[in-house]
Formats: structure tokens, C-alpha cells, sequence
């Protein structure tokens, strides 16, 4: 079975995106007014998901409420709304929106869900989570990225989004099962661990493939079977660890 066709550009690995690249110091200044921002993210949500065919109101009303601008560096406030990823550091990016919406629409969230997050970056999917679901637990290899991923979603006041620092191909067993899995990372088959932890009737949403090119997948675990549904190709930063690859693979 294959759902409709999803539409949105690749994501790209490199820091290096669009001509941007992330500085130590910025030497533009963003002087963006809030009310720029608050009509940026309503176009953002109007012209780039939902004449995507996102219909899911409950995940339009989370990425018009949160502020995306708040989990990108500053030197790219200004164009945090664009239809497109952006680097924040390490070789990590903030992915385009519609994929954000996308993956999280695949997830069918209700409210009541709890919701493993692999791969936290600055955390700007966990708040998305955050605003649809009970309680989310997101794991950052990097232990900085961690860190300031964890200050960040608690001054904007996420206080269900719990940030570990680890290995994201592990999932977090002591916490298991997860009712919905999201890995913002690319692997080289599905992590097993996830697999193990994902609840009867939970969803899971990975990118698999080799090191230039994946399939977005959808895994659901129905009456003690899986069923996997192939969304659409994408391209993410790898998802290195025990389960994913063993060292960085896109250079």
C-alpha cells in the first residue's frame, strides 16, 4: 500500500545549505518585529502545508502556534519560515516544515499518546509533539545540542518534552512502550530497539535507505503484526549509533 504521494524537497545533510552556512558569529543582524514573524508562520502554514494537503487541524493549529524562529540560529531568524531546512551546527538541520507537519500528521496523535523522539536538535519537532500529545521523550546524541535543546523547551514552556542525551538507535527501554515513534534521522534499516519498544496499535515514522537516498516509512504495529506503508523518498542526516550507521556517512 502507498499512500499519496508526499510533496517536499530534499533535506540536506551538509551545514552548508541554499548557500547558507552556520557561523560562530553572524555578522547580519535580524532585527525581525514580532508581528513579521507571527504573519511569516501563518503563510508558512497556509501556503507551504496545507495546500500540501495536510489536513489534520489539530497539527496546523501546533506549527501556527509555535515559534520556529525561537529553534533556528540567529543569523537565520529571518528566514526560519522559508519552505526549506536550515543548518544549526555540526552538520545537524532544523528540517524544512512541511516534512515537520508531514511526519507528524503521519502519527495521527490524539492527546494521550506518549511519543519517543529520536534525534532532538535544537527541539523544534518535540515542541511540535509537545503541543499534540501527552508526554514526549526526544534523544540528542550531542551532548551541547542536548543541553541547550533541554533550556530552550523549558523557557518556552514545553515542560512535557523530557530531552536525553544518547544513543537515539537504543530508544529508551526503561520507558517503553512508546504509543508513537518519530526517528528526525536517517537510518540504514530500522532500528530493532524501536521496533521492541513501539506500543500494540503505536506508529513509528523513519527514513530508510543508504547514505544519498531513503524512503520516508510508516510502521504500525497492528494485532501483534507490523505493516509498513512507503510515504515518499527524502534525504536526512544519518542517524549514527548502535543500530543506525556506525560513523558519519555523508561526506
Amino acid at each position: 500500500m502507498r499512500l499519496p504521494r508526499l510533496k517536499f524537497k530534499f533535506m540536506n545533510d551538509s551545514d552548508d545549505i541554499r548557500g547558507l552556512r552556520l557561523t560562530e558569529k553572524s555578522s547580519a543582524a535580524t532585527n525581525v518585529l514580532p508581528a513579521d514573524l507571527a504573519e511569516a508562520r501563518r503563510l508558512m502554514v497556509e501556503e507551504q502545508i496545507r495546500r500540501r494537503y495536510i489536513r489534520d487541524e489539530n497539527v496546523l493549529a501546533a506549527m501556527a502556534q509555535v515559534p520556529r524562529h525561537e529553534f533556528v540560529p540567529a543569523e537565520f531568524r529571518s528566514r526560519a519560515y522559508e519552505d526549506a531546512p536550515l543548518p544549526i551546527g555540526d552538520g545537524q538541520t532544523i528540517s524544512q516544515p512541511y516534512i515537520v507537519a508531514a511526519m507528524t500528521a503521519a502519527l495521527r496523535l490524539s492527546g494521550t499518546e506518549k511519543v519517543l523522539e529520536i534525534g532532538t536538535g535544537w527541539g523544534y519537532q518535540g515542541a511540535i509533539l509537545g503541543s499534540l500529545a501527552k508526554e514526549i521523550y526526544t534523544i540528542e546524541c550531542r551532548s551541547e545540542l542536548a543541553a541547550e535543546a533541554r533550556d530552550r523547551l523549558a523557557r518556552l514552556g514545553y515542560t512535557n518534552v523530557h530531552v536525553h542525551c544518547g544513543d537515539g538507535t537504543l530508544g529508551l527501554p526503561e520507558l517503553a512502550p512508546f504509543d508513537a515513534i518519530l526517528v528526525a534521522a536517517a537510518a540504514p534499516s530500522v532500528p530493532a530497539p524501536l521496533i521492541e519498544q513501539l506500543a500494540t496499535g503505536g506508529r513509528m515514522i523513519v527514513p530508510v535507505g543508504d547514505a544519498e537516498n531513503q524512503d520516508l516509512q510508516l510502521i504500525e504495529r497492528l494485532d501483534g503484526a507490523l505493516r509498513t506503508t512507503m510515504l515518499e523518498p527524502c534525504r536526512f542526516v544519518p542517524l549514527v549509533g548502535a543500530h543506525g550507521w556506525k560513523e558519519f556517512p555523508f561526506r
